[in-house]
């Protein structure tokens, strides 16, 4: 199959689609695989090294979008890319597509089919091509939050590990999952008090075990949410419902009895945010303000890391790149249910629920497509 991999023009967005490794392995297996000039800089990968895996190197994106049968990408299509997808065409990428009508009309206007890395699943029901980069994330949410913590960058002035005699910030996390767990690791590590809030009590149970006590593990009913966010200096957004866009969990009202110069971390901002207060931003200008709490609402925070995010992104695709470009996608989804939960549309339809019913719209079962 011929793959490409055009350059990532999202604003600030270095991730790379394919490393080198993964290009040589698919051209090891008979693949043709084109990459746009210039595609690997962010991570340090420059083109002789791509070329020097097998690929062939092509200037600009459209050669790369009128060659390829199948497009791989890190971040949604942005329009000068869904204009020039056609019918007939496989684009694996994250898609994040609940809260972006835009977005999700552009992809069933062109007729291809869009296969979205966030909504394959495991046996165990996980996400796994989500998982590396909300490691990533969640690990992030703590450094970054704690630099905008620091008072030049509008926080409360707060070190979140303290000193002997002063004590340490409060960080609190809303979501047990991957980002809640490797926020809290390293919010740990850094020596602040920690809170992770979750609805489901078996992963309270586990996440106690795992912390060993040196986090407090609450139930997120609604007063809880309320009380412990209230006295936080740093509050982490981690929640995921798969597909869907994210729960709000606080108010502007809520946020407004903040203390003034906390900060909120939305790292549920690619799925709509998690907090009434949050919008978009880049890395940029990262941040702004709302009733004097800070607000970190980086839509592709691993981008910030792209070198790291890349090589975690590549090990979890590359197994689903492989089989997509050596069945072709239609074998590949009849022989694997977890990556046919990835089939977002296809051919002007929509063939996942929560993409559905979070829009409006109609939506057919990936399963009737396949033949």
């Amino acid at each position: 199959m011929r793959i490409g991999v055009p350059k990532e023009i999202k604003p600030q967005e270095n991730r790379a689609g394919l490393t080198p490794p993964a290009v040589h392995e698919l051209v090891r297996h008979g693949h043709e695989v084109l990459v746009q000039a210039g595609t690997g800089a962010g991570i340090g990968c420059d083109d002789p090294l791509y070329a020097a895996a097998g690929a062939r190197i092509v200037p600009q994106a459209a050669d790369v979008f009128a060659e390829a049968e199948l497009v791989v990408k890190v971040k949604e299509p942005q329009a000068s890319e869904i204009a020039m997808l056609r019918r007939g065409q496989v684009l694996f990428t994250y898609l994040h597509l609940a809260p972006d009508a835009a977005q999700t009309h552009g992809l069933l206007a062109s007729g291809c089919t869009a296969i979205a890395y966030e909504t394959i699943t495991d046996a165990h029901g996980r996400l796994p091509l989500l998982a590396p980069m909300s490691e990533v994330a969640g690990r992030m949410a703590i450094q970054v939050g704690a630099v905008a913590l620091q008072r030049p960058n509008g926080g409360r002035g707060v070190l979140l590990g303290g000193v002997p005699g002063v004590q340490p910030g409060k960080v609190v996390i809303l979501g047990g999952g991957v980002v809640g767990t490797h926020a809290a690791k390293m919010a740990v590590g850094l020596g602040a008090e920690v809170s992770i809030l979750d609805r489901s009590l078996p992963r309270l149970r586990e996440l106690d075990d795992l912390f060993g006590g040196r986090v407090k593990v609450l139930f997120a009913a609604a007063a809880e949410v309320e009380q412990t966010v209230l006295v936080a200096d740093l509050v982490v957004g981690a929640v995921l419902v798969p597909g869907a866009a994210a729960p709000k969990l606080l108010t502007r009202a809520q946020v407004a009895r903040m203390a003034p110069g906390a900060v909120l971390v939305d790292v549920a901002i690619d799925q709509g945010g998690c907090f009434e207060t949050s919008r978009a931003t880049t890395h940029a200008e990262p941040t702004y303000v709302v009733d004097g709490v800070v607000h970190y609402c980086v839509a592709n925070m691993p981008g910030g890391v792209p070198r790291t995010s890349t090589w975690a992104l590549n090990n979890a695709t590359l197994p689903f790149t492989l089989a997509l470009a050596g069945k072709g996608w239609r074998q590949a989804l009849r022989d694997d249910p977890h990556l046919r939960e990835g089939l977002n549309v296809h051919d002007g339809q929509l063939t996942h629920e929560a993409v559905a019913q979070a829009q409006g719209l109609s939506c057919v079962a990936a399963g009737s497509v396949l033949g």
